[in-house]
């Protein structure tokens, strides 16, 4: 395996979506302040990927009776009619 980039502070505000696009491919990139590592940009690993985005409207449906209570709601709670 390859080392990992490194970048001081201000190459990495100069090239962070460099930076980016080189760890969205893999890549690890360690950021440095005065040569020393104080940070290491690694990818996201076991992200969730959604495949349909947008509204679930018309994909799931309720029973007719949904918003009746059972029938022994009222006894249960002490309801009365």
């Amino acid at each position: 395996m390859e080392a990992a980039r490194q970048y001081n502070v201000h190459e990495a505000k100069t090239h962070f979506s460099k930076i980016l696009d080189a760890v969205a491919t893999g890549e690890e990139v360690i950021i440095s302040k005065s040569g020393e590592p104080v940070a290491k940009v690694v990818p996201l690993v076991g992200r969730a990927h959604r495949g349909d985005h947008g509204s679930p409207k018309g994909r799931s449906t309720a029973a007719d009776d949904f918003d009746d209570p059972p029938e022994a709601f009222d006894e249960a709670f002490g309801v009365d009619e």
